[in-house]
Order: C-alpha cells, then sequence, then structure tokens
C-alpha cells in the first residue's frame, strides 16, 4: 500500500492569512507540536523575507529531529543562498524553489518569454541542487499553464536535480477532473533514472481544496501539501487534516496511507486555532465543535442504538476527548506538567516553573481550571512576551453628556510607563482611543470578538481584536484574556498595536 508523505506550511502559506503573524517561539511549538502528529516534512518559513522569519526557519531546523525542515526560495541565488545559511544547521534539510509558468504570470509578472523561464528554472534549480540533497521546484499557477510548456517546465527542473515535483493551485482554480488528469499526464511523460515525489498543493478558492489533493493521490501522487484548519491567504489551503482522515477512512478505496497520528490531530488544530487567532467554525469537517453533534430526533436515536448509524468518525479518532480532567488549586506540578504535554505544549524547565506560578495565582481564582483556561493562560504568557508594549493599567470614569473618559498607561520598550487620557461613547472606545495615543497611530478596528472561555461565573475573557493599518492595508490581530471585560479588551488591542507598530 502506497504511503503519502504529509507537507506542512501552515507556517509559510497559512501564516499569509489576514492578520496572522507567529512569533518564533510560537512558531517552534507549532513545528514541535506538527512533527508529533507526523508530519513529514515542514515549511518553516520563507528565509530571505525578513529576518524575523530566517530566525524562524533557523530555530525550527535546530529543534526538529525527526522532521525534513523546508525553505522556501524565488529562483534567484540569494534566495537559495539565504535558505542554505538558515537550514545549515537541520538534520534533514530540503529547499523549496518556484518560478511562475502560466502564460498571465510570465507577461505580466514576470515579463519572461517561455525560454527564459526554462533557462531560470534550469540555473536556479542546478544551483539549489549544490547546496541541498532533497530540492522541491514548484511551476507556480501550474493550473493556469499550458499542458506542453508545464511538461517542459517539469522536466528541465528534474534534469537540473529537482527530485520533488510541486504543482500548485495557485489561485485555486482548478477541479479534480483536471487536477488530477495533470498528474496523470506529468508522471506518464517526465523522464527520469531517479524516482520523483510528486505533490499537490492547492487552494480553496472555489471549495475544492481537499477534493483536489485526493484526486491527485488517486493520480500517482504521493504527497500532499497543506495547512492545519486550512488556513491561508484568501479561501485557505487544502486542510491537512481532512486528507489524513480521508485517507483512513476510505483506505480500501484510495489504496493509500500515511504517518499522521490521528489522536493527535484536535491538539494540533487547537494549538493552531489558539496561536493564531484564527477560530475553527462549529461546522468545520473533522474537527468542528458540531462534528459528532446530532440535532435530528432521527439521527439521535440511531446513534444512541448504534453510532455507526451516523457517524462515520468516532472522536477518540482525532482525539476528541470527551472526559478531560480539570485542574483546581490543589494540582501539583506534575499534574500541570502533564496537561501541558497532552495539550501538545514544549517547553523548558525555566518556562515551566512560570507557567506554573500564573497557573496557581489563575487557580485561587477559579474553582476549576480547564484545557480552556490552560490554552490562554499560554497564549496569553506567549503574546505579552513577544509585545514591545505593555499594557501597565487602566482607569475609567463616566463624564458628562453620556461620554466615558479612560486612562491608560503602558510601558514602552525603553522601559517607560506613557499615560495618555480619552473619551468615548463607550468604555472599551475610550480605552481604545487613549492606546492609539501612546501608539501615536490611528489604526481601523475591523472586528472585535468576544467569549467567555468556560461556563460558570468564574469564566475568563478572550477578546479577539482585529485592526487593519490604513496607509498599508495590513491586517494584525490581537488576543487579550482577563478576568475583566474591559481589561482582556485593551490587552487584545494593545498586543495588535504594538505588532503594528513593530512591522511600522
Amino acid at each position: 500500500m502506497r504511503k503519502i508523505q504529509f507537507f506542512d506550511t501552515t507556517l509559510r502559506d497559512g501564516e499569509q492569512t489576514p492578520g496572522v503573524n507567529f512569533n518564533t517561539k510560537e512558531k517552534v511549538q507549532i513545528a514541535l507540536q506538527l512533527e508529533k502528529w507526523g508530519i513529514d516534512t515542514i515549511e518553516a518559513g520563507f528565509p530571505i523575507a525578513s529576518p524575523g522569519d530566517f530566525e524562524a526557519v533557523s530555530a525550527i531546523a535546530k529543534a526538529c529531529q525527526k522532521m525534513t525542515v523546508a525553505g522556501l526560495a524565488r529562483c534567484q541565488k540569494k534566495d537559495i543562498d539565504a535558505a542554505y545559511e538558515a537550514l545549515k544547521e537541520a538534520k534533514y534539510p530540503q529547499i523549496h524553489v518556484f518560478l511562475a509558468t502560466s502564460p498571465v504570470h510570465m507577461q505580466y509578472k514576470l515579463k519572461m518569454t517561455p525560454n527564459e523561464v526554462l533557462a531560470s528554472i534550469k540555473e536556479h534549480v542546478t544551483y539549489a541542487k549544490s547546496k541541498f540533497e532533497k530540492v522541491q521546484f514548484s511551476p507556480e499557477d501550474a493550473t493556469r499553464t499550458e499542458k506542453d510548456f508545464l511538461l517542459k517546465a517539469v522536466q528541465t527542473a528534474i534534469d537540473a536535480g529537482a527530485t520533488i515535483i510541486n504543482i500548485p493551485d495557485t489561485v485555486g482554480y482548478t477541479n479534480p477532473t483536471e487536477y488530477g488528469a495533470i498528474f496523470k499526464f506529468l508522471i506518464e511523460n517526465i523522464q527520469s533514472d531517479t524516482e520523483i515525489t510528486f505533490s499537490s498543493h492547492c487552494h480553496d478558492d472555489l471549495g475544492m481544496a481537499t477534493a483536489n489533493a485526493l484526486a491527485a493521490i488517486e493520480n500517482g501522487a504521493n504527497r500532499v501539501e497543506g495547512t492545519v484548519n486550512g488556513i491561508g491567504e484568501r479561501a485557505g489551503n487544502t486542510a491537512l487534516e481532512e486528507v489524513a482522515v480521508a485517507l483512513h477512512i476510505r483506505q480500501n478505496y484510495y489504496q493509500a496511507t500515511s504517518q499522521i497520528e490521528l489522536s493527535e490531530t484536535k491538539r494540533t488544530s487547537d494549538l493552531i486555532a489558539q496561536l493564531s487567532g484564527i477560530k475553527v467554525p462549529k461546522n468545520k469537517a473533522i474537527i468542528g465543535g458540531n462534528a459528532f453533534s446530532h440535532e435530528s430526533g432521527i439521527h439521535q436515536d440511531g446513534v444512541l442504538k448504534n453510532p455507526e448509524t451516523y457517524e462515520i468518525i468516532t472522536p477518540q479518532l482525532v482525539g476528541v476527548k470527551t472526559n478531560a480532567l480539570p485542574l483546581g488549586k490543589l494540582s501539583g506540578r506534575h499534574a500541570f506538567t502533564n496537561k501541558l504535554e497532552e495539550l501538545g505544549y514544549h517547553f523548558d524547565e525555566a518556562e515551566r516553573n512560570l507557567l506554573f506560578k500564573k497557573f496557581k495565582v489563575l487557580a485561587d481564582k477559579k474553582k476549576q481550571v480547564t484545557d480552556q483556561d490552560i490554552q490562554a493562560l499560554i497564549a496569553d504568557k506567549q503574546t505579552r512576551e513577544a509585545d514591545l508594549y505593555q499594557l501597565s493599567a487602566i482607569q475609567l470614569q463616566y463624564v458628562s453628556n453620556g461620554y466615558q473618559a479612560a486612562v491608560v498607561s503602558i510601558t514602552t520598550p525603553e522601559q517607560e510607563i506613557k499615560t495618555s487620557s480619552a473619551i468615548g461613547d463607550g468604555s472599551i472606545q475610550a480605552i481604545y482611543n487613549a492606546i492609539d495615543d501612546v501608539f501615536e497611530q490611528k489604526p481601523i478596528l475591523i472586528n472585535y470578538e468576544i467569549q467567555a472561555l468556560t461556563s460558570g461565573e468564574d469564566a475568563q475573557a478572550e477578546v479577539r481584536v482585529t485592526l487593519t493599518n490604513p496607509q498599508t492595508a495590513t491586517q494584525i490581530n490581537g488576543i487579550g484574556v482577563d478576568f475583566d471585560v474591559l481589561k482582556a479588551s485593551a490587552k487584545a488591542y494593545v498586543h495588535a498595536s504594538s505588532s503594528m507598530k513593530e512591522r511600522g
């Protein structure tokens, strides 16, 4: 039976989701959980893109001992050199080189002729091969590339040393029949003395990313690229958890398997949702909150008699726990450490000790500390560590004509406390106006969400905001957690404002 490789690009393509901005520590946490989940290759980032990306790729290269760690590079020697430097300490390094091949990209973006594109592929794949044993080539916008030219581009890359060929549906244009036919055509017509791995990479603009990936597998692809929860720019990418479970449930049909540890699926999904700020829709396949719910009386009756009447996937298969035990103020360090590992987090001893102290403070305020509380505690710690600016204090008072006034104090990177006051129609508007004064910027608030992490009067509030920079149109997410809703709201806004200030 064929074994399908899983290539995760959550930290590269997934981070292109508007508002998502993982810091290096978060990226390492995610990488280690992906390794635990069974991912074969992780695309850790685009090293040439920024010093932060380079740092993150290097950190992941050092941290991961089982997965292949890949870096993205354009067909430019400086990109390939940057990837080499970032990945030189990886146990299993790989480079992913790409160049567009569709007529519209060649004419308007690259301003290159087809022959110039082929020459560039040959030159830069050859150069990449001189530095990396594993070289992957992607003809960007492959599904809108003329079939014969696509074959020429792929053959050129193989002749230059590429052993992995990825076929990107860059704009989510294709359908399963067309996409499968592309793989069949290429596999039947390429010439190579070495084994070539063919990989799918699909976007979900027409809602067919998972179906297209499975069609590629049916037609000979032995690697699938995607992201956890399907996050990514525009409509997102192939959701890897969907492909993994589909291969398991329909193994007899696809005659293929993978090394994905399905029981780690929910844990992996939750980690990405928490750190990215992108909530999983309740009706999301495999890991949504309603994935195992039945409202219809007929369905409920059938499930009670035999779950197989309406459930093809059990909650246990993907790691959904129905009997997770909460922690409390009497829980010790060992129980807390076990809970961190159970949730997919990996910290050194100093970080665990700091988190345990925060947990004890939290446990004194709550009867039961749930998994959601622990995840929020960690997210709050990591976002506050990454922020250059920290919320110090807020004060509120009512003023005349129905307005409210806020006084906000924020600690700057130079450890200076800046204080500003402002008024607004309500408490939150007043707080946000005061924060804007401190940061000397005026972003546009395009989303504000609040939810209780757990039930009960002692629940913590989690606030998520999305800000847009009016000059650059860049979107930034922020998250804040506190027992006080207004303080959680302020934390979220400071988090997003700090990231926006840092980006410029």
